[in-house]
């Protein structure tokens, strides 16, 4: 069976813009001012160019696609060809569909809570700053930086570092444990728009295989 393979960066865009609770807890320094910016977001949509960069500094991978997300938990992602993939969550399970593979695997967000960053949707997490450690800085007067380090030596990433101009969140780059560097760079983007919870529906073809991960 495939192994639910949800991408850091997408996990932690989600998490970080859609669970409330976690980003509530943070009281002083660095932690609350990133929540403080985040707590306004109902809403987000944007267009992204990923790029990673392996430890060579060698451009590995570029893909384009779109991005939807509603408070609490809901999210829509698609990645176009040559390397297509959904992603859908309706904030009970996370749907991805494989259209070279002609494949569907469903997973329920409350079976993995450990060891996939997305679960962190389920909002058993209570305090952002007991999971990582975050530091801020300015760069100019409209443009503030954030990086989140985990605490846990479990973590798929070293460092996740937020950028962020006049308030809304541009850019994310994520560092991993083998210093491959993971680039998502966000345009066109829409806060607080209103979206219909029909628009997280994952639509696929009859014959394709769905696969329910039951653990």
């Amino acid at each position: 069976m495939q192994q639910f393979s949800l991408k850091p960066v997408l996990a932690m865009l989600v998490a970080l813009l859609f669970s409330s609770p976690l980003l509530a807890a943070g009281k002083d320094g660095a932690a609350a001012e990133l929540a403080a910016m985040l707590t306004s977001y109902e809403t987000y949509q944007a267009d992204f160019i990923q790029i990673v960069v392996n430890d060579s500094g060698n451009k590995v991978q570029e893909t384009r696609g779109s991005l939807k997300a509603k408070r609490p938990g809901l999210f829509y992602w698609e990645t176009r060809a040559p390397m297509s993939q959904y992603i859908v969550s309706d904030g009970n399970s996370v749907e991805v569909y494989d259209p070279d593979l002609e494949q569907v695997t469903e997973h329920n967000l409350d079976d993995r809570v450990q060891t996939t960053p997305a679960l962190l949707l389920s909002g058993e997490v209570d305090n952002l700053e007991d999971t990582y450690r975050v530091s801020g800085r300015q760069i100019s007067d409209d443009t503030r930086e954030f990086t989140l380090e985990p605490k846990s030596e479990d973590s798929l990433f070293v460092s996740l570092r937020l950028t962020f101009f006049k308030n809304e969140l541009q850019e994310m780059r994520m560092q991993d444990s083998l210093s491959q560097l993971s680039v998502l760079s966000f345009d066109h983007i829409r806060l607080n728009e209103a979206i219909e919870k029909s628009a997280f529906t994952l639509e696929y073809p009859e014959g394709v295989d769905v696969i329910r991960d039951a653990g």
